[in-house]
């Protein structure tokens, strides 16, 4: 949902397609403050260079949290909204593993470290490298899940 130009036009034809009263879910990564491999390395990437905030997904994603999703979900007109927490642990034997998938090339975050010179892009390796043990390093990554019901049909009086 945090990638479509209009996440509510979505879940509006989603929820026209299912069956009176059918259920439907969606779950959304909590980039604002779930993700701490994410947070850590936005925050560094912020305090050497605040114009790296307009990257940052916990900014650029609103429906990353509860009640944006509940909202949503209440837009498009379904009923009785649930959202629950899910967490999994994510853990990198060392520095050098937490820091591999920055350097891909792929996503924002890589985008944004391959866009740095190299001596800022060590700052930034450093600077993330500080705020973490040396390993094993076990941080968590969490995800929003919402389900609502769709509305249920209307019985006519013949």
């Amino acid at each position: 949902l945090n990638f479509l130009p209009k996440p509510a036009d979505a879940l509006r034809s989603m929820h026209a397609a299912l069956r009176p009263g059918g259920p439907l879910a969606a779950y959304v990564w909590d980039y604002a403050e779930g993700m701490q491999f994410l947070r850590i390395f936005w925050d560094s990437a912020v305090a050497l260079d605040p114009a790296a905030a307009e990257l940052d997904e916990g900014l650029r994603f609103p429906l990353c949290r509860p009640d944006a999703l509940v909202k949503l979900f209440r837009v498009a007109r379904l009923r009785s909204v649930e959202v629950t927490g899910l967490e999994i642990e994510t853990s990198f034997p060392d520095f050098g593993s937490f820091w591999s998938p920055f350097l891909g090339g792929t996503g924002p975050a890589p985008s944004y470290v391959a866009s740095l010179r190299p001596d800022a892009r060590d700052r930034l390796r450093e600077h993330s490298r500080e705020r973490l043990p040396p390993g094993p390093i076990l941080l968590t990554a969490r995800a929003w899940a919402a389900r609502g019901f769709g509305v249920r049909a209307v019985r006519r009086a013949d």
